[in-house]
């Protein structure tokens, strides 16, 4: 699952109660705490939910990693984008594990709001993605829909599922912003925009649900 929790700033009840009816063995959350007593809140966060902490928080920018206990974490990492002046600093956060024996890695970000700044932190996320052997999954908000450049340039040589689908806004949705790609060794068996009373009430995004064979 990927999903723009808004800073927690909506109805939490209604997150937890929808993260947990969907019950994901790993949830890339953008927009995750970041700043004061970040570490608390994340864990908070993963308590709340039934998953625990991978990776993420304040040392990549907002973007965490939550995993179940059925996935087996072996290691993790961060990135941090060059920061433009008088623009908010954004990153990625790394996990990779596995769950009965398939081997991932998997990785957040969230691309700017800003269509100038955008395609450079695309290609240095593509860049990372990249440099990963074995299957991947990339997962981000990145404020803009198929067809933008920063898509595309993510989006090259993986595997994606969001045509007719639409995220954003929760309460009407008319634009696909948040993608998740994968590598053409893991197979989508399942994708959908989570659009239920639980995910409007929780957060500004509907989450992006994929059920992934590896």
């Amino acid at each position: 699952m990927s999903y723009n929790v808004h800073g927690l700033k909506d109805d939490r009840a209604a997150l937890i109660s929808m993260i947990r009816e969907a019950d994901p063995d790993v949830l890339v959350v953008q927009e995750a705490p970041r700043r004061f007593r970040w570490r608390h809140k994340c864990a908070a966060l993963a308590d709340d939910a039934g998953m625990v902490v991978a990776a993420g928080g304040l040392p990549a920018l907002g973007n965490l990693v939550l995993v179940s206990m059925r996935v087996k974490v072996h290691e993790t990492w961060c990135m941090r984008f060059p920061l433009t002046p008088g623009r908010h600093l954004r990153g990625a956060a790394f996990v990779r594990g596995s769950v009965r024996g398939g081997r991932f890695t998997v990785s957040g970000s969230h691309l700017a709001t800003d269509p100038a700044e955008r395609p450079s932190q695309a290609a240095l996320w593509k860049e990372a993605l990249d440099r990963i052997e074995g299957p991947v999954i990339a997962a981000a908000d990145l404020n803009e829909g198929p067809g933008g450049g920063a898509w595309r340039t993510v989006e090259d040589g993986l595997i994606s599922s969001g045509a007719g689908h639409f995220t954003f806004p929760a309460t009407l949705p008319a634009r696909l912003i948040d993608g998740l790609f994968v590598t053409p060794d893991i197979t989508i068996e399942n994708y959908e925009v989570v659009g239920s009373d639980l995910a409007r009430r929780a957060s500004d995004h509907l989450p992006v649900l994929a059920d992934l064979r590896i």
